[in-house]
């Protein structure tokens, strides 16, 4: 099962939707991160009525500014039970808040108990002038992980500039997992990432996504498949075909805890296999 788990639309009332339509067609299911800027509270009712048009193949995280929202078991319940939101996304290097702040704690709290995932998206491919470097770090959520160990987190954009972070992060945290967001263009950095995380062996701890609009899911798979061969002139160290398709195959709904059709239907299929193995 494909799953992008890193897609916007930056307008759900412009054209970029029609496109965001046609990449999601290449994968199995793709998560959809609400956008930082505007009302939070229009951004996620507006996501909630895209994604239950195509609850097929989306799934929705709810923006969150915990500093000024202020969200309680109240507030969660009502992203989730109402609009449908499977999850929340932070923006704290953008927004300018610490990811320990104290009130962002407490929406941690929450959200553990309800079992929702938490999307830190700090990358600097969305960064400002005006935003804080310093927030976007992945080794400020050590507090975090710490604190509540249950609690499902995915580091987006593989914490880019700080990858080695990304990568501490997430060998050190059973259920912090990382972003591999491909840029097929950029083919150093793509390359870099990739073997970092081969060589500190934490390849199952990466979900596969596109950043769209960014990129789009078929030419990112294209490039993982083809990875061995990006700099192949150059007999660099290479990784396993196999660790990289499990990367595009895993399937970060599950692994998330993010209740879906897709993994419905999934699981179904699975059934009906092993019923037919076992009749014959």
């Amino acid at each position: 099962m494909i799953v992008d788990c890193h897609t916007h639309v930056r307008s759900l009332d412009g054209p970029q939707v029609a496109e965001h339509l046609a990449a999601a067609e290449t994968v199995d299911a793709c998560i959809v991160l609400a956008m930082h800027d505007g009302s939070r509270e229009e951004t996620n009712k507006k996501l909630a009525e895209y994604v239950a048009q195509h609850r097929e193949k989306m799934v929705g995280l709810a923006v969150a500014d915990p500093t000024q929202d202020r969200p309680n078991d109240k507030s969660l319940t009502f992203l989730t039970e109402k609009l449908g939101l499977k999850g929340i996304v932070l923006y704290c290097s953008i927004c300018g808040f610490h990811p320990a702040h104290s009130q962002a704690m407490r929406l941690y709290e929450a959200a553990q108990e309800m079992h929702l995932p938490i999307f830190f998206h700090n990358g600097s491919h969305s960064l400002s002038a005006k935003a804080i470097l310093e927030y976007a770090q992945p080794y400020l959520l050590d507090d975090v992980a710490r604190a509540f160990p249950d609690l499902k987190i995915v580091i987006g954009n593989m914490g880019v500039p700080f990858v080695e972070q990304t990568l501490s992060m997430v060998s050190k945290h059973e259920n912090v997992f990382a972003d591999l967001t491909v840029r097929p263009r950029k083919v150093w950095q793509t390359y870099n990432i990739v073997v970092a995380a081969h060589e500190r062996d934490v390849m199952d701890k990466l979900l596969f996504g596109s950043g769209f609009p960014l990129g789009h899911a078929g030419e990112c798979i294209e490039t993982l498949l083809g990875f061995n061969m990006l700099l192949a002139d150059m007999k660099l160290p290479t990784v396993p075909r196999g660790s990289i398709r499990n990367v595009i195959e895993r399937d970060s709904l599950e692994l998330l805890g993010i209740e879906h059709e897709q993994i419905k239907l999934h699981e179904h299929k699975t059934q009906l296999t092993g019923q037919g193995k076992q009749d014959k």
